[in-house]
């Protein structure tokens, strides 16, 4: 199971023909404390870019984008009660969505952990 990032901070796992989508505990700890989650409909398809979750803390709300294309096949529930997850665990149990690849080759232009770690330094 390899784990990818973005330059905007999400972290994508995949497993298979599925990917579990969140951001990057580097992301939570700027935004703060979240307080509110607002997660898409289970089914809906995202094109790589697109809105697939809004995070609001007490800075700023902030969304969180698709970093490949697929549909939804599930939404953490648990944020929606427990938001703070995002801070807690955001590269575990703080994830947002799962997605159904659509298209594998759009992984080769995400970051490594190396390289992600090495866009946060340059920040």
């Amino acid at each position: 199971m390899s784990v990818k990032y973005t330059e905007d901070h999400e972290w994508i796992r995949v497993d298979g023909e599925t990917a579990t989508i969140g951001i990057t505990a580097y992301a939570a700890e700027q935004l703060g404390d979240v307080v509110f989650v607002e997660l898409p409909d289970v089914g809906k398809t995202l094109a790589r870019g697109d809105d697939a979750a809004v995070v609001e803390s007490v800075k700023a709300a902030s969304e969180v984008y698709a970093p490949v294309s697929g549909e939804i096949t599930a939404v953490n529930e648990a944020l929606t009660d427990a938001p703070e997850t995002v801070n807690a665990a955001a590269e575990g149990d703080g994830w947002f969505v799962k997605i159904k690849l659509s298209d594998t080759s759009e992984l080769d232009g995400l970051m490594d952990a190396d390289a992600y770690k090495a866009h946060v330094d340059a920040q």
